[in-house]
């Protein structure tokens, strides 16, 4: 299972920005902040974020080294999956952008439009539940505290792509790398 922003592709999102040009309060991760306006501001801030962020996946770039793993992972019999905060168009369009959607069915791809988004792990165990799988034939790969606290509470490996070098959040991670690369040189 990965993350998708930041980890599959190039971190490009300016969350400070994001929350400014949505009128929401600084350091208050977004979903969190659009969950706690009235319905009718939430659903209008919603949308221009849908918007904002589609726009960006146009412009998407794949993290160096991804097509290289899941094409590893994959030639090695492994589902793959994406657990995402983004919507889901948004998540096929980044995909689509970074040459990375032959790796992913739909029913594979899920975001904040079918569960709670991560931190919670609702992502995960849905997936885990389409594929059949037990929690310890798991791995989430993610970029950020959310990923892994996800990860780490559906009981799950999870490995924190941690370019740099910082391991903020060892009690959360099983393995920490740098990069794709690494990642994948780790399970040759």
């Amino acid at each position: 299972m990965f993350d998708m922003d930041g980890t599959l592709t190039c971190a490009m999102h300016d969350f400070d920005i994001m929350r400014s040009e949505l009128e929401l309060p600084a350091g208050v991760p977004i979903l969190e902040a659009l969950a706690a306006l009235t319905p009718d501001t939430a659903r209008e801030k919603r949308a221009a974020l849908d918007a904002m962020e589609l726009r960006m996946a146009a412009d998407a770039r794949p993290q160096p080294g991804s097509h290289r793993l899941l094409t590893q992972l994959r030639s090695q019999g492994a589902s793959l999956g994406i657990v995402t905060r983004n919507g889901k168009e948004i998540a096929q369009v980044t995909l689509k952008a970074c040459g990375l959607d032959d790796f992913f069915d739909e029913s594979t791809i899920v975001s904040r439009d079918c569960c709670t988004a991560k931190p919670d792990p609702a992502g995960l165990n849905l997936l885990l539940s389409r594929w059949e799988a037990n929690a310890d034939e798991a791995v989430m790969v993610g970029d950020y505290l959310f990923d892994l606290q996800a990860g780490h509470s559906a009981g799950v490996s999870t490995v924190h792509m941690d370019v740099d070098g910082v391991h903020p959040w060892p009690e959360l991670t099983s393995l920490s790398v740098s990069s794709l690369l690494e990642l994948s040189r780790q399970i040759m």
